[in-house]
Parts: C-alpha cells; sequence; structure tokens
C-alpha cells in the first residue's frame, strides 16, 4: 500500500507541473481546453440524465425491493410456521399458493387492451 501511495503522489506531482508549465507557456490555450472539456462533460451529463429518464424512477425501484424484502420475510415466516406445526398434523388441510405478491404503485386506472371473445 506505501507503494502505491508514492505512485499516485508522483503522477499527481507531474499532473502539477505540466500545468504550471502549459500555464506559463499558453495560458489561452489552457483556458481554451478546460472550457471544451467543461462543455464535453456538460454534454455527457445531460445525455445521460435523458437516457435516465427513461428508466424505472428511484422511487418505483425501492417500491420494488421493499415488496421484494417483505415477501422473502413472509415466506421465511411461513416456512418456520409450517416447521412447527409439522409434527402436530402430517398433512395440511388444504394446499397454499406459493405466490407471495405485493401491489407496487403505478397506473391502476389504466385499463386493458383485450379482445372480447
Amino acid at each position: 500500500m506505501n507503494v502505491r501511495n508514492w505512485i499516485i503522489g508522483g503522477i499527481f506531482l507531474l499532473a502539477v507541473v505540466g500545468l504550471g508549465s502549459y500555464l506559463f507557456t499558453n495560458p489561452a490555450g489552457l483556458f481554451r481546453q478546460l472550457f471544451i472539456i467543461a462543455i464535453t462533460v456538460a454534454i455527457v451529463l445531460l445525455i445521460f440524465r435523458l437516457v435516465s429518464n427513461r428508466l424505472p424512477s428511484r422511487r418505483e425501484r425501492n417500491a420494488f425491493a421493499k415488496a421484494a424484502r417483505q415477501s422473502k420475510l413472509r415466506a421465511k415466516r411461513r416456512k418456520s410456521q409450517m416447521k412447527a406445526k409439522s409434527h402436530l398434523r402430517n398433512r395440511p388441510l388444504r394446499r397454499r399458493s406459493t405466490a407471495h405478491l405485493t401491489v407496487i404503485e403505478g397506473k391502476k386506472s389504466k385499463k386493458k387492451d383485450r379482445a372480447i371473445f
């Protein structure tokens, strides 16, 4: 880890020396280059935001993750309850569904597009 710190420090020192010499020899070129870099970063961030707006929102992802956690906890509880009750009776009276679903907020009022037979 000590060698890595020396390497990073050396690279940082060379960068500072290079920028300082470039500032003294061609200050207009340095500022122009920094301006171009700033514009490029702004364009990349703008494109990233446009693309990320099309992805599901953070609120929806958090709601889905919460529903998945609750579903796992519910499944664990049922499993432990079934193990505790298994010695009382050998066969369950009725078979329960293995689907553990939780409703996530969304477009509930959207009409379904189905063909009527």
